[in-house]
């Protein structure tokens, strides 16, 4: 789970750095929330349908709640959206999400493999 937030996060400072408006811990808390309350939203659903954190479905639900809560509440605070700027958000937080899991995935398929090899 706390990949996820480090995945929101790096995020939101590539995008403010690439945009000239600075690091500063008040411009990417400013900017984040509204990702980190779709990731909150995210985590709350996968744990109540039961699904599992690292699984690529449990991802799947937290990274598609993160953008489409993270860009509603973007227009409702006024800080807007574009289409471009959506498909950035989705395509970035779905490798970055998806990705970490997919690494962990094949990480546990070789470990149960090396096991079931030694005769564990």
């Amino acid at each position: 789970m706390s990949l996820d937030l480090i995945c929101v996060l790096v995020f939101v400072a590539i995008g403010r750095s690439v945009h000239d408006h600075g690091l500063r811990a008040a411009g990417i808390a400013s900017t984040a929330w509204p990702f980190l309350s779709g990731l909150a939203v995210g985590w709350t659903v996968v744990a109540v349908t039961r699904r599992g954190f690292v699984s690529l479905a449990g991802g799947a639900l937290v990274c598609i709640s993160t953008v489409a809560i993270g860009m509603l509440l973007r227009v409702v605070s006024g800080q807007g959206t574009a289409f471009a700027f959506v498909v950035v958000a989705l395509g970035f937080l779905g490798l970055a999400m998806l990705g970490w899991r997919l690494f962990a995935a094949g990480f546990r398929h070789l470990r149960t493999r090396d096991r079931i090899r030694a005769g564990w």
